[in-house]
């Protein structure tokens, strides 16, 4: 059975978060961890886009939270809370936030892409032209760059696939050159 149509199953082919029925994709939710069933949720078109662009964000949709933020799936709360975070702005999502309960597990996952936290205090990792870099973003190197602990030389314009941003430090991304994941400072790549 594919993960789409184990998430149809789970969710009774509506979206988990608005219960939309048309439209339904899944979406992997970031950052990229287990992926599968237990790190997708099934979501209306209208919904990703919003999650992922959300400066675009409708309020008035969201206020469908109010239910799928009490779902018995984690990821599916996940997606509810770190959409109340970008949105208590509006009044009503502080007040879903103060009822809603997180295991600390759980919550972990929630901050782990910065939602709840004040700009000042969000952990941005920029290329070297100041280009804001996320998960799964390529980039390339702008300078040959010696491996430590290896005799192997990253040459200057070697592409770097589906990098990972460390969450501790707005330097370091990780990506594979070659067979070998490394870590590398952000101020030595350009993004693509």
């Amino acid at each position: 059975m594919s993960l789409q149509e184990q998430l149809k199953e789970r969710s009774g082919s509506q979206c988990e978060l608005c219960s939309a029925t048309s439209n339904l994709s899944v979406y992997e939710v970031p950052p990229v961890s287990t992926g599968g069933i237990d790190g997708s949720v099934l979501a209306c078109a209208t919904c990703i886009s919003q999650i992922e662009n959300p400066d675009t964000a409708n309020s008035n949709h969201w206020r469908c939270l109010n239910d799928s933020m009490w779902s018995e799936h984690d990821v599916v709360k996940v997606v509810a809370w770190r959409m109340l975070q970008q949105l208590k702005g509006e009044g009503w999502p502080k007040d879903l936030l103060d009822k809603m309960y997180l295991d600390d597990e759980t919550l972990a996952w929630a901050k782990a892409t910065g939602e709840g936290l004040s700009d000042s205090d969000k952990i941005i990792h920029r290329d070297v032209n100041g280009v804001i870099l996320e998960n799964g973003d390529s980039v390339v190197l702008v300078k040959d760059l010696k491996v430590k602990g290896s005799s192997m030389v990253a040459k200057q314009g070697t592409p770097v696939r589906r990098i990972s941003l460390d969450r501790e430090n707005a330097e370091y991304i990780e990506g594979k050159v070659g067979a070998q994941q490394i870590v590398i400072i952000t101020k030595y790549v350009k993004k693509i």
